[in-house]
């Protein structure tokens, strides 16, 4: 049986990017339509995540991407995330901005 799975052009992006890093396509479809899903989250308010740090840790954030909250601290400077194939977030428990691969997503809530 085959499976067909439609996306945009910029999640079919990510997926090549993530296909590329892992060796695995299949992982790079699932794991860009959950970047899909926490941009989504991140827009609408504060979004619930888990992913790997660099240094092989798991991190439980709880980050967000909407403007009026993050006005006070953005400069609006540097590329943006997906320009170097990362989701950049503000994190709102630590107060900074922050960012991750996106094949380091583990977990949407």
């Amino acid at each position: 049986m085959t499976t067909i799975v439609a996306v945009n052009g910029m999640t079919a992006h990510r997926a090549n990017v993530i296909a590329t890093r892992t060796g695995s396509e299949a992982m790079g479809i699932i794991k860009a339509q959950m970047i899909d899903l926490l941009k989504v989250k991140l827009q609408s308010g504060i979004a619930h995540f888990i992913y790997v740090k660099k240094d092989g840790t798991l991190r439980e954030a709880w980050g967000t991407c909407v403007s009026n909250l993050m006005k006070a601290t953005q400069n609006g400077r540097g590329l943006s995330g997906d320009q170097v194939n990362t989701v950049k977030y503000f994190d709102v428990v630590a107060g900074g901005y922050r960012s991750l691969r996106y094949e380091n997503l583990v977990q949407v809530f």
